[in-house]
């Protein structure tokens, strides 16, 4: 038998240091619970389309079950460029395209091909755990800038982040529309952090899973750096069908990398999950091409119940709602309450109502709750908004 004194059965101290999720570990408590509002995940309560379902269908009926190109399907690809292309109006070749088993799988990528042991990598946040817990499976090490409030809105000191991506700087991480806050990147920030990192020879690897879900009904999308990209800048953008075409179990999205590393990029697929399920690529596909009405509904519905929101919850005493150009979620603070993950598991027992903890998105999130509105029905959101009302009523607001 082995010495286990000697030889520990464990993962390798790097995997053991990761922080694990904390929105998990509230859902834990109250999941199957039939009295709990969850508004914990960041997901539309509304099903994927139906001609998205069918698509599918129709393909698994065909007996499209088989292996396909590691960078995805010549179709999608093309279908995902052309896309691109004219939402960016920038032309976006199908060469620098690669079908990924979700954003997140993505995010993981752009890690395994860029970042070494004792890289250093900027990220600007609060932020999504699996984007400051990711490079640090590779060894890396993450600096952190944070946004601030200014004026009633999530902003970002550009002076502080500029200071922090120095030379010798691999990567900086840029999500935006953010989650949780809602910030969303300006263009001349877009403009003036490129021109930066073009100096010094930074990647950004942009999350862009939000981009189409932007409050300004002007806009198509959110500024975004593959609208100024040029031949030789080293930017990798991550999508995902998850978000702005209510997909989020199906596990599909997308990158766009210079075409110097799709070569590179086929290999690590190769050895990370092979290719992605044909079926799922067939809705992907008819997702893009019909898809637009359903983003359009989508972003007016999110419009409509981040106001409806905000309003209800800054009615309350001593709670905090920052403005916030994107996403799908309301970033707020009730005063006197500085430990969000306490809070977040007494809202879940004794009132039935399924935040996520602020302290999930790094210590600048402590004292914050995160809440997804995305959701189909009014009714719901006021039902949550009395519910924290009636533990606020409790004295709570001030233990």
């Amino acid at each position: 038998m082995t010495d286990t004194r000697l030889y520990p059965v464990q993962a390798r101290p790097a995997i053991q240091n990761l922080g694990g999720s904390l929105i998990r570990e509230v859902a834990n408590s109250g999941m199957g619970r039939a009295d709990v509002l969850p508004f914990w995940f960041g997901e539309s309560d509304m099903a994927t389309a139906q001609f998205i379902r069918d698509e599918a269908a129709r393909s698994l009926a065909q007996g499209e079950t088989f292996y396909s190109q590691n960078l995805g399907r010549p179709y999608l690809r093309e279908r995902i460029a052309n896309y691109l292309s004219e939402l960016h109006g920038r032309s976006i070749a199908p060469e620098r395209i690669a079908v990924m088993s979700s954003g997140v799988t993505g995010l993981m990528i752009a890690s395994e091909m860029l970042l070494s042991a004792q890289d250093r990598v900027v990220v600007v946040t609060p932020l999504w755990p699996n984007i400051t817990e990711i490079p640090k499976i590779l060894s890396a090490e993450v600096e952190r800038v944070p946004l601030r409030v200014s004026d009633g809105r999530w902003t970002l000191d550009l002076d502080r982040l500029l200071d922090a991506l120095t030379p010798g700087t691999r990567a900086l991480i840029v999500n935006s529309p953010n989650n949780p806050t809602g910030w969303t990147i300006d263009d001349h920030s877009v403009q003036v952090i490129l021109s930066h990192c073009r100096k010094h020879g930074i990647w950004i690897v942009c999350d862009d899973v939000y981009e189409r879900l932007v409050y300004d009904s002007n806009r198509r999308s959110a500024p975004s750096f593959l609208a100024y990209y040029e031949e030789g800048d080293r930017i990798i953008s991550v999508n995902s069908f998850s978000k702005a075409w209510s997909m989020t179990g199906w596990r599909a999205g997308w990158m766009v990398v210079p075409e110097a590393l799709t070569a590179d990029l086929a290999k690590i697929i190769e050895y990370n999950f092979s290719c992605v399920f044909e079926p799922v690529q067939r809705a992907a596909a008819i997702a893009l091409e019909r898809g637009e009405p359903e983003i359009a509904r989508l972003r007016e519905s999110l419009s409509h119940t981040r106001a409806l929101l905000s309003q209800a919850l800054t009615s309350l005493p001593g709670v905090q709602v920052p403005e916030a150009g994107g996403a799908m979620y309301v970033f707020f603070r009730i005063a006197g309450q500085d430990d969000s993950l306490e809070l977040a598991k007494r809202l879940v027992s004794e009132v039935g109502l399924g935040l996520a903890p602020g302290a999930a998105f790094g210590p600048e999130g402590n004292g914050w709750l995160r809440w997804c509105h995305a959701v189909s029905v009014d009714a719901t959101l006021l039902d949550g908004v009395d519910r924290l009302s009636r533990f606020l009523d409790r004295g709570h607001s001030h233990d």
